[in-house]
This record gives structure tokens, sequence and C-alpha cells, in this order.
């Protein structure tokens, strides 16, 4: 059994027990959202096509990932012979969703609804400890102390190298125009 279903104004084919991934909608991990505008319904070789869409059947699933994020796109624009780039990233927001119910509103639903929501907390924790900002080590005054010195020591020495050349050329100067 399958339907083809517009979700955020696209239309996906489902199934139960698949999971999708659709635009960012506005639910929460672990809640469970209901979808009415079945388009067309495929029950075991029994198609019905919907005149927009077919009455009084849903689809219903829960929400796994409220934050999930597509691959990276660059979007790069030139211009020949004139010099004109630009180039810019893009990373689209999505929700993965998976699918519970195809059928009547009023049809039995299976169990496997409680242990999905299971599964959708149990990932929303994870990603939560992940997300934990990681502590950093702090430097020790040994390695401090140690980058200052060699800071001072590099500036010292380009600095009388510097100043070593300009009294050179001062002095060939001098002794130029005093000869004269």
């Amino acid at each position: 059994m399958y339907a083809i279903v517009e979700i955020a104004g696209q239309q996906f084919k489902v199934e139960e027990g698949k999971k999708i991934f659709v635009h960012r909608l506005e639910a929460k991990a672990g809640e469970t959202v209901h979808f009415d505008k079945v388009l067309l319904l495929d029950n075991d070789g029994q198609v019905t096509v919907g005149e927009p869409v077919v009455q009084d059947i849903i689809v219903e699933g829960t929400v796994l990932d409220d934050k999930a994020r597509g691959d990276k796109v660059i979007v790069f624009k030139k211009k020949r012979k004139k010099g004109y780039r630009v180039k810019n990233g893009h990373r689209q927001n999505f929700t993965q969703i998976e699918v519970l119910h195809i059928g009547a509103k009023d049809a039995p639903r299976k169990e496997r609804a409680k242990e999905v929501t299971r599964k959708a907390e149990v990932v929303s924790e994870e990603t939560a400890e992940e997300t934990k900002p990681v502590e950093k080590k702090a430097a020790t005054k040994k390695s401090a102390a140690k980058k200052t010195e060699t800071k001072e020591k590099k500036s010292a020495s380009g600095k009388g190298e510097i100043k070593a050349a300009a009294e050179k050329k001062s002095a060939k100067k001098t002794t130029k125009s005093t000869k004269k």
C-alpha cells in the first residue's frame, strides 16, 4: 500500500514504515503529524485517484528529526571578461518523518507508533548531548611564556637588522657629503 501525499507544497510517495525528508515543518521531534491532502491511494492494486484529493484518507507519521540539514550546494555566478564572480553556499533545512499509518481517519492504528515515539525521544536526547559545548583546556603558563619570548626575539632581531642597515646608509651618505 502506498499513497501520493502533498506535504509542504511538494508531492511525496509514502509507504508505511518508510522514512522521508520533507521541507522544514513546525513540528518538534517525537510529535505526531497528520496529512490529509492524499492525491492518490494504491491499496494492493486497487488505485483511487482524488479529484483533487481522496476523501476521508489520511497519512499519519511521527517526526524523527526536526533539525536535519541537506548537503551543501555551491552557487557560483560569473560573467566572462568582466571580473564578476560571486560564490555562495546553501544548506536546506529538512524534517525527517517516519510514516506510521495510511488509511481512513478512524481506522485502527498499529502499536508501532509507540515504539517510534520512544526512538524519536532517544534520538532527540542524543542530539542534545552532542550540541553541548566542549570545555577547552587552558594553556599552561610555560607554553604562553615561551611563545612571548620567541615573539620578542623575532621582533628584536628584525628591528635590529633594519636599524643596522639604516645606519650603514646614513654613514655612507655622510662620508660622501664630507668628501665633496
